[in-house]
């Protein structure tokens, strides 16, 4: 689902709202999401789930798959998303 189409339900559901409005709205919603996450600060969405930064520690000695040779990989963040109990229990309905 796109962002456009959020809109047009959120729309849809909140018809005295303007579709602007709800932009903003989801847009302020997206960018206090990014910025706890750059700040390593985890995020807890009730009955959705959790977001959180997790460091990846370095690979001195990787190997590249195609030519086999050893690299290294430096250490970096990835966002990982861990899903809460309810919604696992509606997906896996």
């Amino acid at each position: 689902m796109s962002k456009p189409e959020i809109i047009k339900e959120l729309k849809i559901r909140n018809p005295n709202i303007k579709s602007e409005d709800l932009e903003k709205i989801f847009d302020l919603f997206l960018e206090e999401i990014i910025e706890a996450l750059l700040n390593k600060k985890p995020i807890q969405i009730k009955s959705f789930g959790n977001f959180f930064v997790k460091e990846i520690k370095e690979k001195k000695y990787a190997r590249n798959p195609k030519t086999g040779e050893n690299i290294y990989v430096p250490k970096r963040n990835k966002i990982r998303f861990r899903a809460s109990k309810r919604l696992k229990e509606l997906i896996n309905k």
